[in-house]
């Protein structure tokens, strides 16, 4: 992604709606960035920064759900709703007298465990919306990036209550009240429900409670695919960082990305051995082999495949242990076999011309 230069401010103060109205006429001086604590969300926000060249800029807070014993059931929920009930559901378990399991009262980030980011700011409405309202005259305005349902709520506080301070940048498709945000960057899938096919998939008298509608010309922009961390820099850095573990490798290299299940397609057995075939039916013309799971992949997908290809010398499978090779893999690899359930990862595969 080329980095777009901002012209400077003209002088006199203007809003944040003036600014980017009369084209952004500003240098953004400082982002935040709202997080789900989900790679492949929060890695679009950043994404966005590094191509407007605000790298270093940005802060990152995150919106984050009770998890452990029954909240794995309750994600559908609004967060605001989620953790009330969480509240309510121990108090009454404390004063019961039942043992509440071990881990269910942390409030923390999904990913918490795999990112080591312990530190990440639970992201407040109120206080962001008045960090910009009082740095405005020194620090201009602020813009907001947010991607993911959960931060929806948080995100639109924010503009809502410093509309006149903050630009609000909302990342994938919030479904209702556009007008609630000043730009919405979508990927054209979310449109798939409008099209002819997509239609037919929808019972009639569902269809106009589910479908996003049409987007509007002035605050809506749709994507090929999803926004990524891989720029040009980003993967050279990679290069370089990786070199000596994957440029002395046996080439081509093929590189497999494994995701998890959607609504659309559950991961069994069966998708396993689907998967095992086609790479047999390749692994003939590979030098080298590199596979990774995503953390949604089931256990039992990942089962099958170590076992079948553990022992084969020619595979390396990473296990989730030590740094995650996939930056290096986007640099190095010379093809990639992708399951289609990931739009972020096929996105950046993407722009690696492989």
């Amino acid at each position: 992604m080329r980095p777009i230069r901002l012209p400077e401010l003209p002088i006199g103060r203007r809003s944040a709606a003036e600014v980017f109205e009369a084209g952004i006429y500003g240098i953004i001086k400082r982002v935040v960035v709202i997080g789900n604590g989900f790679s492949g969300a929060e890695n679009q926000c950043i994404g966005l920064v590094r191509a407007l060249g605000l790298s270093g800029c940005h802060t990152l807070y995150r919106v984050t759900r009770p998890r452990g014993g029954i909240n794995k059931w309750l994600h559908w929920l609004p967060v605001s709703l989620h953790k009330k009930l969480d509240y309510v559901m121990r108090q009454i378990c404390i004063y019961s007298g039942v043992q509440v399991e071990a881990g269910w009262s942390k409030v923390v980030p999904f990913t918490i465990e795999k990112t080591g980011l312990s530190s990440v700011i639970e992201a407040d409405a109120k206080q962001i919306a008045m960090m910009a309202r009082d740095t405005f005259e020194k620090e201009g305005p602020l813009l907001v990036i947010a991607s993911g349902r959960d931060t929806i709520s948080v995100a639109s506080s924010i503009k809502r209550l410093a509309t006149e301070n903050v630009f609000l940048v909302q990342i994938q498709h919030p479904r209702s009240r556009l007008n609630r945000f000043d730009l919405v960057i979508t990927p054209q899938h979310d449109y798939y429900p409008l099209t002819p096919h997509g239609q037919r998939q929808i019972p009639w008298f569902l269809r106009r409670w589910i479908t996003p509608g049409r987007p509007p010309d002035r605050h809506m922009v749709l994507t090929v695919g999803a926004l990524h961390l891989a720029d040009s820099a980003a993967l050279r850095s990679a290069a370089s960082v990786w070199h000596d573990e994957l440029a002395p490798l046996a080439r081509p290299l093929l590189v497999v990305n494994i995701g998890g299940p959607t609504s659309s397609c559950q991961y069994g057995a069966d998708l396993a051995k689907q998967l095992i075939a086609m790479l047999q039916n390749v692994l003939w013309s590979c030098g080298s082999v590199r596979i990774s799971f995503s953390r949604r992949t089931p256990e039992k997908v990942s089962k099958i495949l170590l076992k079948e290809f553990s022992s084969n010398p020619k595979v390396y499978i990473w296990d989730g242990e030590g740094p995650n090779p996939h930056m290096g893999h986007l640099a190095w690899a010379d093809a990639f076999v992708i399951t289609a359930d990931s739009v972020s990862m096929l996105s950046e595969a993407s722009t690696t011309g492989s």
